[in-house]
């Protein structure tokens, strides 16, 4: 937990295992958090661009190719082509598929649940909620720790699961078209 100065004086026992130094409640750091979620928001729109636009593409690539596999010299290079763009369409949907857990209510004992994030409270009644939020809203220690726990746990979704799918589908669109372009250039030197 972090440790909080109180009108300047210094507390006594700092978790030396987390690194962090007392600090005074302030405008700055208010200011800090709310610029950090933002920033974050801000990329996790980006990232649901970028895969809305990898998803576009690769779909519009497999309807404008499906009729070309009838065509014998065309096929294999098609269906690779094909191939690419689906592994690019599944990679793309599940970077934007939301991450919720619809049917578990949340353990309110487990001091790492964030009470900040929508899925969590959802699952709440908003009184259970208020009562929970309660002391976190009167004590600054709780709040810029559970402020911190939202940005770190938004941080981590995004670079496991958005970014990281969104590159797989950037990857395997890539490697598609390049794949697909040596089985063609394969297939022509094979009728020669």
């Amino acid at each position: 937990m972090l440790e909080v100065k109180d009108n300047g004086a210094t507390q006594a026992g700092i978790e030396q295992n987390k690194g962090m130094q007392p600090i005074t409640p302030s405008g700055h750091l208010d200011q800090m958090f709310r610029q950090t979620r933002a920033y974050h928001a801000q990329l996790s729109q980006m990232a649901d661009l970028k895969a809305s636009m990898m998803f576009t593409l690769a779909s519009v690539i497999v309807t404008i190719s499906i009729r070309y596999l009838e065509d014998p010299y065309l096929r294999w290079p098609v269906m690779v082509l094909i191939a690419g763009s689906l592994v690019t369409i599944v990679a793309a949907a599940y970077a934007v598929m939301p991450k919720l857990n619809l049917n578990t209510k949340p353990d309110l004992r487990d001091p790492h649940t964030n009470l900040l994030f929508f899925g969590t409270f959802s699952h709440l009644e908003y009184s259970e909620w208020v009562a929970e939020l309660d002391p976190i809203l009167h004590d600054p220690n709780q709040a810029y720790e559970a402020m911190l726990r939202d940005i770190y746990e938004m941080g981590i979704y995004m670079g496991r699961k958005k970014y990281r799918f969104i590159r797989i589908a950037y990857v395997s669109f890539l490697v598609g078209l390049v794949m697909s372009m040596l089985t063609f250039v394969l297939v022509e030197l094979a009728r020669l």
